[in-house]
């Protein structure tokens, strides 16, 4: 019973202390989705494959959606014309270089500032390396599902196989830009239902302000949904394993130079829990584990997580998804290494 009360505890700790941030992350997006229009910003971007990766990696300021999110924007933003680059640096870095996710790191590590800059500085390094890389590939289309590379620039569909007067309800993004069909039912990314979303501008900026507003609510209870649904499994699962294991099994595995590493890379992984709120997650882990491991988990999971696996196969092929992982993992352990053995 005592154990029960302390998972209980600790549980509703870190879900008081997460759901502001889960709050105010689902309403910068849904505001963002409603008002902006991406043609601008990639009519903007360089040809440099370097500063487009770049560019692409710091507009999470400017988009601030978790990974729950990036997939489809990313796939928005290949459709639109962005170059690979920009749209693989925005993929990996805008789930955790975006203010929202800074403030709340922050709050969590408001005693270890230096994670909460590392993370930042980490997560654009290894987007802008991984963006850099797939940008040598002179053409993408044989990484992307074939959907997807039929409607980026050269291939695109221009007329839609569906009436949008006939689907008033297909405007509506879920998790940043999935399109919901009728009965609110998300459309399929392949096929028809790829060609029926792409949009040569977004659908919201013509629409009067108060359906965009209610649209932007419709949005932000969706998004509450599906986040906040995860968040609570999150929080459930780092409640149950500190209570359950032995905290001498614990304090022998996140001591570990490279154990503790591998173990949180792991741990971000199978838990795939959002990045507005997972510094909290991770700070019940800080008395612990070493710090490099508290950033391999902050800076890993964001960029590859299970959950979001099935966002990435609807854009890219399974090699190409491989390749992400494999370079994004290497270029994780190699940093957070460094960290566990020259600053902690």
């Amino acid at each position: 019973m005592v154990q029960w009360n302390s998972v209980l505890t600790l549980f509703f700790s870190l879900m008081v202390e997460a759901m502001p941030f889960l709050l105010l992350g689902v309403l910068f997006s849904s505001v963002l989705l409603m008002f902006v229009d991406e043609r601008r910003l990639i009519a903007a971007v360089p040809k440099n494959a370097l500063l487009a990766a770049l560019l692409g990696s710091s507009i999470g300021f400017l988009f601030p959606v978790c990974e729950c999110g990036n997939v489809p924007v990313a796939r928005r933003l290949l459709v639109q014309g962005a170059p690979p680059a920009m749209a693989i640096g925005y993929l990996l870095a805008a789930p955790t270089v975006n203010p929202i996710v800074f403030w709340a790191t922050w709050i969590a590590f408001r005693d270890q500032p230096e994670l909460v800059f590392l993370r930042v500085g980490f997560s654009l390094l290894i987007a802008v390396i991984v963006a850099c890389v797939f940008s040598t590939q002179a053409d993408l289309r044989p990484l992307l599902q074939p959907a997807v590379a039929r409607a980026m620039p050269a291939t695109r569909v221009q007329k839609p196989t569906q009436s949008r007067a006939d689907n008033p309800g297909a405007d509506l993004l879920q998790s940043g830009t999935f399109l919901l069909g009728k009965a609110g039912a998300p459309l399929r990314l392949d096929g028809g239902g790829m060609q029926a979303a792409v949009l040569v501008s977004n659908p919201m900026l013509a629409k009067p302000l108060p359906e965009k507003l209610r649209l932007m609510l419709d949005n932000m209870m969706q998004e509450l949904r599906e986040l906040g649904g995860i968040l609570i499994l999150g929080a459930a699962i780092a409640s149950v394993l500190q209570v359950a294991i032995p905290r001498e099994a614990v304090l022998s595995l996140g001591q570990g130079q490279i154990t503790s590493i591998l173990a949180m890379m792991v741990l971000a992984w199978v838990v795939s829990i959002c990045s507005t709120v997972d510094a909290f997650f991770a700070l019940s882990f800080a008395s612990t584990f070493t710090s490099g491991s508290l950033l391999a988990f902050l800076v890993f999971g964001p960029m590859i997580d299970l959950k979001n696996i099935a966002l990435l196969l609807s854009v890219f092929k399974g090699r190409a998804i491989a390749y992400i992982f494999i370079l994004a993992a290497q270029l994780t352990f190699v940093l957070t290494l460094l960290v566990n053995l020259y600053v902690s």
